[in-house]
């Protein structure tokens, strides 16, 4: 199974949108997401949700990819579907994986899963192909739009400098100081009854 840090498996595969390879994102950032099945609820109400939430993913300069074990066919007949009857265009490539080499390749579904129930993860990949974080779902409940934009702007964010962001923290909130690095640093501040959890307005890139 990948981990946080891990590069992340590369693979070519036939997608809603042509052959693709993940090396092709690089550059940028990338959003790869499984579901466990076409035309089931849960991933068709994520789908919708997705689609709609393109651009906000675009404005974060991420691209979106999707993967299930369902045929290219299927992927085709359940995007026609997703525009019919709820008139969203899917904006985005979902991979066909019918011989689980991707979702094995990433710990999606172990060697020994009977088939591809438990196939619900995300994984933020930044623009060096690296893992910087993921998320896994059961098959049962579907994921927070928001909470992918969130944890993805977070990311974002203290890549830019020396600062980490505290529960729930959203674009423009106060961000976190790091721990103090050695004792003669935490000694100056001990008057302060929060070193251990100092903040500051968030002023990106300062």
């Amino acid at each position: 199974m990948v981990q946080i840090g891990d590069p992340a498996p590369n693979f070519q595969a036939r997608t809603t949108m042509g052959t693709v390879s993940l090396s092709d994102f690089r550059g940028r950032w990338l959003v790869l997401f499984s579901h466990p099945a076409d035309f089931t609820p849960v991933c068709t109400s994520e789908f919708v949700a997705l689609s709609r939430a393109v651009d906000r993913f675009d404005a974060l300069d991420c691209a979106l990819l999707a993967v299930s074990v369902d045929s290219l066919y299927s992927h085709l007949g359940w995007i026609k579907a997703i525009r019919d009857a709820f008139d969203v265009t899917v904006g985005f490539p979902i991979v066909e994986d019918p011989s689980l080499i991707i979702g094995r390749a990433y710990g999606m579904i172990s060697d020994r899963s009977p088939d591809a129930a438990t196939m619900r993860s995300t994984y933020f990949i930044d623009p060096e192909g690296i893992i910087r974080a993921t998320i896994c779902y059961p098959a049962t409940i579907g994921r927070s739009v928001d909470e992918m934009l969130r944890v993805l702007a977070a990311l974002q964010r203290v890549d830019t400098d020396n600062v980490v962001t505290p529960e729930g923290w959203h674009p423009g909130d106060d961000v976190l100081l790091p721990p103090h690095p050695d004792q003669a640093a935490l000694l100056e501040e001990v008057e302060d009854p929060r070193w251990f959890h100092r903040t500051r307005p968030d002023r990106k890139g300062g």
